[in-house]
């Protein structure tokens, strides 16, 4: 595995040029982790790391196919899997580092799919100060226009008492097949972050809409600001786990199969989407 350091005064962060994924994210001084940390073995998988870029698009898509136009567009994948095209395929591939200094990386990745997906995407990080930011641009190389999407699957490290909060203006509860049901603007209680609270030991998979752009965990000492210019939230968290996933999206899950396909992008040749989030620690 090619892993790359990058730091400045106040954070380091490693990335591996497998999935484009992060590795880990910590305060410089006390190495407190951000992000939580890939917990090495021998059998990575982006799944287990600290966060991944989605491409070209983001979480699931009902049956894992859609229509486009006139077209039913079957998504690679097993037939009848659960998954399917989960995330795309951008996070299962192999990127090339286009260029590399101390405090910042740019690395590239090429994918084609039978199902008109060809595309070209970089994704740049970066550290600025207490600021981690990273920006992803993704080009369609296919004579056949297709709907690109795109977003950030940070795992964002928590304590039994760190606080969330953001606001939103509704969301999706979630099926069993862990699809989108209805949207309502009622938020229960539970999944009402509007002020800072501790979601606690419960299951999250739910997308959110009409989010500020900003959300924010709060710890003793610390605070963890994530923005960015996607209009869609996903949280994720299990009863047990030490993360909490805030997830930035281009489009809501199963956009692909909503009515006028939401956030998504038909792009032709040679056109472009992009995703930015950046992390502040302070």
């Amino acid at each position: 595995m090619d892993v790359f350091t990058l730091q400045n005064p106040y954070l380091r962060m490693r990335v591996t040029s497998l999935s484009a994924a992060v590795l880990s994210l910590d305060n410089h001084d006390d190495n407190q982790p951000v992000l939580r940390p890939w917990r090495e073995n021998g059998h990575f998988h982006a799944g287990d790391s600290a966060l991944f870029p989605m491409l070209p698009l983001a979480n699931r898509v009902a049956g894992n196919c859609y229509v486009q136009g006139h077209s039913v567009i079957h998504l690679p994948g097993k037939a009848g899997s659960p998954d399917g095209f989960l995330h795309g395929n951008g996070w299962l591939k192999r990127w090339e580092v286009s260029d590399c200094q101390p405090d910042a990386l740019t690395l590239q990745v090429s994918a084609r799919e039978a199902c008109g997906f060809d595309y070209h995407a970089r994704l740049t990080y970066a550290l600025m100060a207490q600021r981690v930011s990273a920006k992803l641009v993704i080009t369609h190389c296919g004579s056949t226009p297709m709907l690109y999407g795109a977003g950030f699957h940070p795992f964002f490290a928590k304590t039994p008492q760190t606080r969330l909060h953001f606001s939103a203006s509704g969301y999706w509860p979630e099926d069993e097949r862990h699809l989108p049901l209805d949207w309502t603007p009622v938020l229960p209680d539970a999944l009402d972050f509007s002020t800072p609270r501790i979601p606690g030991a419960q299951w999250i998979n739910n997308g959110f809409s009409g989010w500020s752009g900003t959300a924010r965990l709060l710890s003793a000492g610390r605070e963890v600001m994530m923005q960015s210019d996607a209009l869609w939230l996903m949280v994720y968290q299990t009863q047990e786990s030490d993360f909490l996933c805030l997830e930035p999206q281009t489009h809501p899950v199963n956009a692909h199969n909503m009515p006028g396909q939401p956030g998504l992008r038909l792009l032709a040749n040679g056109e472009r989407v992009t995703c930015e989030m950046t992390i502040d620690v302070r």
